[in-house]
């Protein structure tokens, strides 16, 4: 387990606000890889258990044939996501 006060990828990168990670998001009954900025990282009550979760918001870069509709923001568990790129939009540093 990381240290306590931090929210990480399933390989142990701290994630934070403005940071590119991809993530597998479900399309009927398949699943694709996508790129998403993170806007939120928060910690939710799940069944009792204390669950890392990220509000991202998708950039439209993604695997599969059939484009997405709607690049709506959606919330996702730390545990199927990973960090590409740290701080991209440059809000960590402000």
């Amino acid at each position: 387990m990381g240290k306590r006060g931090t929210v990480s990828d399933y390989a142990g990168n701290e994630l934070y606000r403005g940071d590119l990670i991809t993530y597998g998001a479900r399309q009927g009954n398949r699943v694709r890889l996508a790129d998403a900025i993170v806007e939120k990282v928060t910690v939710r009550k799940v069944d009792g258990i204390l669950r890392p979760m990220l509000l991202v918001q998708p950039t439209g870069t993604e695997s599969g044939f059939v484009p997405r509709k709607r690049l709506r923001r959606e919330w996702i568990s730390t545990e199927h996501a990973r960090l590409c790129l740290p701080d991209v939009t440059g809000e960590r540093d402000a």
